[in-house]
Formats: C-alpha cells, structure tokens, sequence
C-alpha cells in the first residue's frame, strides 16, 4: 500500500512538472494566424452564449464591427502575450467592467513557488495614484518614504504618459462614465504592468523630485529574515521565561479575542482591515465608517455591535465611506442597508440570466479545476433542480429568482440620524448598489466623485471564466443582471455626488482629506 500510494504521489508530481512545462511552452510560442482567430471566435461566441446584457451599451453591430476587425489585423503569429495586448481593448468595448481578459503569466513547479516565495519584488513596495495627469507615489511600504510624493516620468525608458494612456484602453468601466479609469490605473498601476511586460528581474525608474530627476533601480530581493537570537556563543541560548498556568490562560484568552477582531473587522494584512469603525468627534457627534470592500470576515457581528454603539450613544451624524471600495457580496450590503433605512425594501430586482442554470455553467467552465468539476457532476441533480426551481421565463427572457429580490425590513437598531456618503471612480459593483438606494431614497448627501459602478446596475453575481485553447488567456465575465428597483436616465452613468471633490496631489503631500474636512465643516454649521 506504501509502494502504491509513493508511485501515486511520484505520477502526481510528474504530471504537474509536465502541465506546467505545456503550459509555459504554449504560452510563449507563436500561435499561427488560424489559431489567433479561432481564439477570438471562441470568445465572442462566450459572451453572446453566457451574458445577459452584452449589448446594453456598445450596439450589436458596432460590436461585431470591432470584433471582425479583431481578427483581420491579425495577419501573422503572435505570443499569447502579443495576442492579449490586441484582444483586451476590443473586449472593453464592451463597456461592462466585470468583464476582463487576464494575461498569461509564466507557471511555476511547486519547488519554484517555494523558493520564489522567499523573494519579493521591491517595486509592488509603492502605491501610486494618477492625478492631474500624472503618475505619483502616495505611499511605501519600503524604507524609502523620501518617494511619497515624487512623480513617476518613466520606468524603462517609457514614458509613463504613454504606459497610462495604453492600460486604459484594457479594461472598462460600467458604461460611459470616465472617473474609474484615473483611479483604477492608479490603484493596480504595479498589477497592469505586470500583465502588460510579465514579471521582472529589475526595474529602472525615473522620478521627479522638485526641479530634480532621480533614477532608483527596482529589483527581486530577499525577504527580511528574522534576526538570530542574541547570545555569547553557539552554544549558549537565552531561555524563555517559564509562564504561569494563569499567564498562559490570559495569553490563550488574549489570542482568541484577537482572532475574534481579526475577523469581525476582516483584516487585509498587518494592522489593515475591511472594516473600520470609530468616531470623529469626542463627544460622539460624528461616525466615520469605512468599508474597503464588501468582503472577507464575519460582517454581521460587525455591523450589529456598531450601530449598538451608535444608538446607545445617539450619534446625530454618520460618515460612511465607500470610496476605492471594489464590491462584493450582496447579502452583506443588504444587511448593511437594512441598518440604514427607515422602510421596508427590496434590494434588487430578479436576475436576468442567459441560461435556466447559471450556477451549474459557472461550476462546469472549462477552466474550473478537474475535482469541481467531478463534485458538480455528483450533486448536479440537486444543483439542475435548485436552478430550475429558481428561474423562470418572462416576456422572452430568462430570470434568476434571488433572496435579495424579496422584500426586506429594516433591522431594529437602524440609524435615523443625518448621513455622508464618500465615493469615487473606485466605488464598484456591491459598493454602487447600495448607493443607489441611498441616493434614490434621499437618505445621504454623497461628496466626491461619480462612482465608477452604474447605477442602474451591473452584470455580475456568479461568474464564468472561460479558458482559451489556444492562447490559454481567460476571460472573466458575469452571468446576472444585477439592478436595483431604482433607476436613472440615461443610462450608463454612475452615482454623481451632491458635492463634487477631487483630490489632488497637495492633498495627498499634506495628508489632508478634503471631503472629510467639508462634512465636518457643514455640521459645525448646520449646528451654528
């Protein structure tokens, strides 16, 4: 039985090392003109197969112009990485901005991903954001800080006008509305470049500093390792103190109330959360809520002890900010609503759907792994019969019963006080959602900017991601229509804010928050 399950675990190994040397080769080769042009036939017939709402905001023949004008500038072989530099801003035009096409990245063996993990590459060390026309480091998680607030001018010898100007042309926002694209580029600047170049061994960056250029090469370094322990010689180590029985009971307490936070507030990494709470104010006039996503963690356990607090505390102003905050999961903004109105609600309406079992497309994609696939296969009649119970055909369409399209009543501890809601180009998806009710119910005064996400909704959900052939590149796409039961024309655009504030640079040297400081003023006076 040894012998067996070694020559298993040996064939296992075997076969990974082969897929991923496959893998590498077919990424890296040039794929003939027929195969390229397959691949772009196979994936538009993907999207008019699986989404439901494809030609909301791009018409159908405008679309198909761009895709068979795709496949006759293909004329001679192309690297799957050539082939996605060519695809991705044709698929844009879609306008949908839960659609991406990914790049293809080298794979590793499971040896190579251990040894690279012990490295790190020092430039993702750098947050950007792109304003006023310009690239600018905000933040280092390096030693360098003097880099907060310098300029990025080229990386490569490319000018970093021309590197921004070409990744906006690889994905898109939800319709026609323009401030996700400053943001966003911004935001995955490191990622987009990655996709664009692959990974790299150094980079050579060229800043603005003042009237100065200064250049600083970027490269794959070691992670820190932990100091050794002090001691006199090899020989000698320094003991640990010897801990109570009571000590060790308060440390495994401690431990456990730590856990319990990290996941009440849905920690990122370090000391970054999810969710964060507290106030502005010392007599508790102001709450500042920030949400990054709708996410990771026990959300519920969250949101029930705040509003606790901001009733017991009669907390007559609450600042919730969504800005940057990409989405997520439904029922977690539709708990969240529920704090947040004085009416019954229904959060969204019923999803249209391409098919009468989405769920089941989604579990059997091509690219799902082998085993899902074979469980789905397993439990496929409980999956069929749940799908068919759940959709319906209306008016020559299919549609997706949800639990979110019922009616809702507000939770008892929700918040009856004044309210601010902070968005920008990055309020996405689940973030949007919620703000459409806020703003059609008149519930918040919004200051920012316009919110990337529609808001007469977004097709998301579940999502299917499709596989290539022949290139291997994957595209993501959503397979409900998700809309609220409000809805504003014309269509295509995102929440707009009652004040409208954009940062600037200034801003961030100073670490100043503008739309912060223009809700505190408006409270001081409207008290006044």
């Amino acid at each position: 039985m040894k012998k067996f399950l070694g020559f298993l675990l040996a064939l296992i190994l075997i076969t990974s090392c082969s897929s991923v040397k496959k893998y590498n080769q077919q990424i890296s080769m040039q794929h003939t003109v027929e195969a390229l042009r397959s691949d772009v036939d196979n994936l538009y017939f993907q999207l008019k197969k699986n989404h439901p709402k494809l030609y909301q905001y791009t018409p159908k023949e405008q679309l198909d112009f761009k895709f068979d004008s795709l496949k006759k500038s293909i004329n001679s072989p192309l690297t799957s990485r050539e082939f996605y530099k060519k695809l991705a801003p044709v698929v844009a035009n879609v306008k949908q901005g839960h659609i991406a096409v990914g790049s293809v990245i080298k794979r590793f063996t499971k040896k190579e991903r251990k040894e690279l993990r012990k490295f790190k590459q020092e430039f993702f060390d750098l947050d950007f954001e792109f304003l006023d026309e310009k690239l600018w480091v905000t933040n280092t998680r390096g030693e360098d800080s003097t880099l907060v607030g310098s300029e990025v001018v080229k990386i490569d010898n490319e000018h970093v006008s021309h590197l921004i100007s070409t990744y906006k042309t690889r994905f898109a926002s939800d319709g026609f509305n323009k401030t996700l694209y400053n943001r966003y580029v911004g935001k995955v600047f490191s990622r987009l470049h990655v996709k664009e170049h692959g990974y790299f061994d150094s980079l050579q960056v060229a800043f603005k500093q003042h009237d100065s250029l200064i250049t600083k090469t970027f490269k794959q370094i070691e992670k820190n390792k932990k100091k050794d322990s002090i001691s006199t010689n090899d020989t000698l180590k320094i003991a640990k103190p010897k801990l109570t029985k009571t000590e060790k009971k308060a440390n495994r307490i401690a431990n456990q109330n730590k856990r319990k936070y990290n996941k009440k507030h849905g920690l990122i990494k370090g000391d970054a959360y999810t969710r964060n709470f507290n106030f502005l104010e010392a007599d508790s006039t102001v709450a500042y809520m920030k949400i990054e996503s709708f996410s990771n963690g026990n959300y519920k356990k969250f949101y029930k002890e705040s509003f606790a607090t901001l009733d017991s505390a009669k907390t007559k102003n609450l600042i919730l900010d969504l800005r940057d905050n990409g989405g997520g999961r439904i029922a977690e903004i539709s708990y969240l609503y529920s704090f947040l109105t004085n009416d019954n609600y229904k959060l969204v309406e019923e999803s249209e759907v391409k098919n009468r079992l989405p769920y089941f497309n989604f579990l059997m994609s091509n690219s799902s792994p082998t085993s899902l696939k074979i469980v789905s296969a397993l439990v496929s009649p409980i999956i069929v019969a749940h799908n068919l119970i759940k959709t319906k055909k209306r008016d020559g369409s299919i549609y997706y019963k949800l639990r979110f399209s019922k009616e809702a009543k507000p939770n008892p501890l929700n918040y009856k006080g004044n309210m601010y809601v902070l968005i920008n180009g990055n309020s996405f998806s689940a973030s949007s959602l919620i703000s459409t009710h806020l703003k059609a119910t008149n519930r918040a005064v919004f200051v920012g900017e316009e919110t990337g996400g529609a808001y007469n909704g977004c097709v998301a959900g579940i999502y299917k991601i499709y596989q290539l052939p022949n290139t291997k590149l994957k595209i993501r796409m959503g397979l409900m229509q998700i809309e609220t039961p409000y809805k504003q024309m014309p269509d295509g655009f995102g929440i707009k804010p009652d004040v409208e504030i954009t940062h600037t640079i200034e801003d961030v040297k100073t670490k100043t928050d503008p739309e912060i400081e223009w809700i505190l003023k408006h409270i001081n006076q409207n008290k006044n």
